[in-house]
C-alpha cells in the first residue's frame, strides 16, 4: 500500500536555545554531586504534513541542531509522518558513523517527539491515547535541592512542593558527602512525614560510601536512591540494590540512549525502578523501556521535561510517576502554551487537545534563540 501523500513530511523548522539558570530571579549556576552548569539547552522542532504541525522539544546542547540539519533531514524527505517506527529507525541508521548515545540520541529524540505529535495530530487523538492512553493522569514529584542550595532555600523549595500536595521530592545529593546526612535530615523535617523524600547522588559516589550513606539515609525515611553509583557501573547498582535497606529503592536509566541501554540495566538486576527520558531515547525508545520494564516487573519512572512526560507518560500503565524537574518546568512555563496542570500531586495531560497540546510562544522563546534553520523536506532536505 503506498503511503497517502497528504502525510508525507514536507518542512521542517528548527531552533536552538540557551536559558540561562536562575533562582528568584537571579541567574546563577546550579549543581548536582558531579556537576555544574549555568544554562539549559533547549532543541526545538516543528515539521508539517497534512496540513498539521507537530512540534518537538529537548533539552540539550545546541551542537545537536547541527545534527538534525546535516544527517537527518536527507533520510526525512518524503517520509510518511504517521510511520513512527519506520522514521526512528531510519534516524538511527543515518547516525552509525557519527554514534547513537549522547548527541545523536537527543537529535534523534526531538525529530521522533515531533513526529509522534504530528501523527497524533493528524489522527485528532491527544499524544496519551495515541500511544495507548493508559491513564489520565500521572503523580508527579518535586526535583531541584540542588547542592549549592543553602539550607534556608533547600528548606523553601521542598517545603513547597510539599505543601502543594506533590506526594514525593526529591534533592541533590554527593558534592559534599560530609554533609549530606545532615541536609537530608533538613529536608525530611521540612516535607514532613508525609511526603516520600528521593536523594539522587548523579553516580558520585563510590559502592561502599553509597552503601554506608543509605544506611544513615534511612534514618530520615528515604524511600529512593538514583543513581548512588555511575550508571556504568551496572555491577555496583546491582551489589547497592541487593544491599539497600529497606525500604530505599534503586533507580536508575535517565542516560538509556538506546534500547539495550534499558535491557542491559534489567538484565543485570540493577535497578528496584528503571527510569526513561524521551528527550534522550525518544518517545520510540521510552516506548521500548516500558516494555522491557513490564515483561521484568519492574516500575518505570519518566526522567525530567515534564510538560511532554505528562502525555508521554499517562500512555502506559507501567509508568508510576514523572519528575517535576525545576528548571524545565522553568522553562516550559516560559516557552509554550497549554503546558498541562498539576492538580493535587498529579500532571493531568490535556485529553481534548490533539497531539500533546504545546505551542511554542515564538516571541518569548526568541531572545534565547542562538541558532535556528528551515528546510523544505519535499526536496530532500535542502537547507534554507
Amino acid at each position: 500500500m503506498r503511503a497517502d501523500p497528504e502525510a508525507r513530511l514536507r518542512s521542517i523548522a528548527a531552533e536552538a536555545y540557551v536559558v540561562p539558570t536562575a533562582t528568584d530571579g537571579r541567574e546563577r549556576p546550579e549543581s548536582d554531586g558531579t556537576i555544574t552548569w549555568d544554562s539549559t539547552g533547549v532543541i526545538v522542532v516543528r515539521l508539517q504534513a497534512g496540513g498539521e504541525e507537530g512540534l518537538g522539544f529537548v533539552h540539550t546542547s545546541p551542537a545537536a541542531l547541527a545534527i538534525v540539519r546535516e544527517l537527518l533531514c536527507p533520510v526525512l524527505a518524503g517520509m510518511d509522518a504517521r510511520d513512527t517506527e519506520r522514521i526512528f529507525w531510519t534516524m538511527a541508521r543515518a547516525v552509525r558513523n557519527a554514534g547513537w548515545p549522547g548527541l545523536c540520541a537527543s537529535a534523534i529524540s526531538v525529530v521522533d517527539i515531533a513526529v509522534h505529535d504530528l501523527a497524533a495530530r493528524l489522527a485528532q487523538v491527544s499524544l496519551t491515547q495515541y500511544l495507548g492512553g493508559a491513564h489520565d493522569t500521572v503523580p508527579a514529584y518535586g526535583s531541584g535541592g540542588f547542592t549549592d542550595y543553602t539550607d534556608d532555600e533547600l528548606v523553601e523549595q521542598l517545603g513547597a512542593w510539599a505543601a502543594h500536595g506533590l506526594s514525593a521530592v526529591k534533592m541533590k545529593v554527593g558534592s559534599h558527602p560530609e554533609d549530606d546526612v545532615r541536609r537530608v535530615a533538613l529536608a525530611r523535617e521540612a516535607v514532613g512525614p508525609r511526603t516520600e523524600l528521593f536523594v539522587d547522588a548523579n553516580g558520585a559516589y563510590a559502592r561502599k560510601q553509597a552503601l554506608d550513606l543509605a544506611e544513615r539515609f534511612a534514618e530520615s525515611d528515604v524511600t529512593w536512591f538514583e543513581e548512588p553509583v555511575s550508571s556504568d557501573d551496572r555491577e555496583g547498582l546491582h551489589l547497592l540494590r541487593d544491599r539497600m535497606p529497606a525500604p530505599i529503592r534503586v533507580a536508575a536509566g535517565e542516560y538509556g540512549y538506546v534500547p539495550t541501554d534499558f535491557r542491559d540495566l534489567l538484565v543485570d538486576g540493577c535497578v528496584d525502578v528503571l527510569q526513561a527520558d524521551a528527550t534522550r531515547c525518544g518517545i520510540t525508545g521510552f516506548r521500548a523501556a516500558a516494555a522491557l520494564a513490564q515483561a521484568f516487573g519492574v516500575p518505570l519512572s519518566a526522567h525530567t521535561a515534564p510538560a511532554l512526560h505528562a502525555s508521554v507518560g499517562a500512555a502506559f500503565d507501567g509508568v508510576i510517576n514523572v519528575e517535576y524537574f525545576h528548571d524545565h518546568a522553568r522553562i516550559a512555563g516560559a516557552f509554550f502554551d497549554g503546558v498541562p496542570a498539576l492538580r493535587g500531586g498529579d500532571l493531568v495531560p490535556d485529553r481534548s487537545a490533539p497531539g500533546h497540546g504545546l505551542t511554542l510562544r515564538e516571541a518569548d522563546a526568541a531572545p534565547y534563540r542562538v541558532d535556528a534553520f528551515t528546510a523544505d523536506l519535499d526536496d530532500g532536505g535542502g537547507k534554507q
